[in-house]
């Protein structure tokens, strides 16, 4: 079978995604089970991949699905913690004194509190910290999903504390004779030379995120305003540019910076930490605003599809006085527990991964999956929910209340969950085969190389922007691509780092795209069978994101920079 007609055949699954989600826009939960049955189906009968292996990529694509779902449990009970102690009303009038300007609240809260998650967790964390507190200060679900998902951009290469470079980009390449041939002709040689080439990736990384996230904070604007304003307008969203570029640049500058100084480990955490404290002085002295305050229309004249089962109600409790310091101190918890139990240099992360439970060998396959409960970001989220029971002096009818409202969200966000990550897994593992193709992955990316020629760089970023947006991933999709991208740089003649980083950038992008992450994402607020529409809004974001630092790369490549 020709490397065309086996890309063709690979592309069936993504394609059903796209055709049922996104064109026929039906729910998560009825098109992910088709998308599955085609994966599984092309997996066993054209791969000819034995039923076992089949069997094991299933089990653990749920095994990986009860794992987000306790991530996003977690997320939800400690909103609705802070709810009935009425910790999120006190929240919400400490935003309105920063800044009553709901385009100033989702610059900081998303893209740049998200960004801080980011880099300390990864994995879909900060759509679980940001999207229920956006509809805690009274957003639409759908805006707030929206606005978690384009942030999925800029932060994800450099997302907990590195692991796309230094796990994704490092597996992918590491152990290769031509890359370290390569790496060896530029003076990387040993173990400090292997870091200091990945260090050198990691920039590269960094100053193609620095210039295409320039424009994020506007996009996450501009769409919020033409799809849920009074207006329908992008024009109202366009009013912010100056704050918005601002609020861009005080990220994206230190985080370059950290990418120099520091390494892959730190461009987001310290980009989203400095640019929080930037930002959040220059709005509340009012730097760079328009006059006009902008807010949403009342929260009766919102379409049905944009609100979603989360109701937040504005509790207050006259005996429970705290101060704004114990209101925020949860979410101050999640952040410095997520940076503790991540930096590798620290015990914490070491004692909580060795907790493990082993799923090996599954149906007597390769196939394992090790699973630990305690290093999730959920137990962190539980804890700190618990935590704050204590602090705030709950009673035992609102941790109650609590709880259960928590367990109901999660239950119905389980189908399409339970079916998107086995799908993911079946098309990742589906190398092995009685015929001996290419998992179907890599599959697609041969194809699709042989087509593009020596303009893969336009395509470089596409390429991993599909792979992380299929495995939810950046990190996955560096893992399976980046030795396919290094030896493609090498074919035509590029400087094969600037090929892998486009690829790690691409990956990044995907992410505001990823099927299960918009699930995950949309089922914390309650915001269930609107994933084909977020998507549909997110894409915009997506292309334009992987098409610009494509161009550049083309540009670095033509001009001979590149090789």
């Amino acid at each position: 079978m020709t490397n065309g007609l086996l890309a063709g055949l690979s592309l069936l699954p993504i394609a059903a995604v796209g055709y049922f989600l996104v064109i026929r826009r039906w729910p998560a939960s009825r098109a992910m089970p088709i998308s599955y049955a085609v994966a599984a189906g092309l997996a066993l009968f054209v791969w000819q991949v034995p039923f076992p292996q089949v069997a094991a990529a299933t089990a653990k694509g749920v095994v990986i699905a009860v794992e987000l779902l306790y991530i996003v449990f977690g997320a939800i009970l400690l909103l609705n913690t802070l709810e009935e102690s009425g910790a999120l009303s006190k929240i919400r009038r400490s935003f309105r004194d920063i800044s009553p300007d709901r385009r100033v609240q989702v610059i900081i809260i998303a893209w740049l509190f998200g960004s801080f998650i980011e880099g300390a967790a990864g994995f879909g964390t900060p759509a679980a910290v940001a999207v229920p507190l956006l509809v805690g200060l009274g957003f639409p679900a759908m805006a707030a999903v929206v606005a978690g998902m384009i942030i999925q951009s800029t932060p994800v290469s450099f997302g907990a504390a590195g692991t796309p470079i230094l796990i994704g980009v490092a597996t992918g390449l590491s152990g290769h004779e031509a890359v370290e041939q390569y790496a060896a002709g530029l003076g990387y040689t040993g173990e400090a030379g292997w870091l200091s080439f990945l260090h050198m990736i990691g920039l590269k990384v960094a100053l193609l995120h620095a210039v295409a996230g320039t424009l994020i904070p506007l996009f996450v604007v501009a769409m919020m305003t033409r799809f849920f304003g009074k207006e329908r307008s992008f024009r109202e969203g366009l009013r912010i540019w100056r704050f918005a570029v601002f609020a861009a640049l005080a990220m994206t500058l230190p985080y370059l910076t950290a990418a120099y100084l520091l390494g892959p480990a730190f461009p987001s955490l310290v980009g989203g930490l400095v640019g929080l404290v930037v930002v959040v002085t220059a709005a509340k002295r009012r730097w760079l605003l328009p006059a006009e305050t902008w807010d949403f229309d009342r929260s009766d004249r919102w379409p049905a599809e944009w609100t979603g089962t989360l109701q937040v109600r504005s509790v207050d409790h006259p005996g429970r006085d705290f101060s704004l310091l114990s209101a925020w101190s949860p979410y101050l918890m999640v952040a410095i527990l997520l940076v503790l139990t991540r930096v590798p240099s620290l015990p914490l992360k070491a004692w909580l991964m060795a907790c493990v439970v082993p799923v090996r060998d599954i149906f007597g396959t390769s196939i394992s999956r090790d699973v630990r409960p305690l290093f999730l970001p959920g137990s962190v989220f539980v804890f700190v929910a618990v935590a704050a029971t204590a602090l705030h002096r709950l009673s035992l009818a609102e941790v109650t209340r609590a709880w259960k409202q928590s367990g109901r969200t999660i239950l119905a966000a389980s189908v399409a969950l339970i079916f998107t990550v086995p799908m993911v897994q079946v098309f990742i593992n589906s190398a092995g085969g009685r015929l001996g193709y290419e998992a179907m992955p890599v599959a697609l990316a041969e194809g699709v190389a042989e087509l593009a020629g020596s303009a893969w760089p336009l395509f470089s970023p596409l390429l991993g922007g599909l792979g992380a947006a299929v495995a939810g991933s950046n990190t996955v999709s560096n893992m399976m691509f980046s030795l396919f991208q290094f030896n493609v740089g090498q074919r035509i003649g590029a400087d094969p780092t600037w090929i892998v980083a486009l690829q790690a950038v691409g990956g990044a992008a995907g992410n505001t795209i990823c099927v299960h992450n918009v699930v995950a994402a949309s089922a914390v607020v309650g915001l269930l069978g609107q994933e084909g529409a977020v998507i549909r809004k997110t894409l915009i974001v997506f292309l334009y994101y992987a098409l610009l630092p494509g161009a550049i790369g083309y540009a670095i490549v033509s001009s001979g920079l590149g090789g």
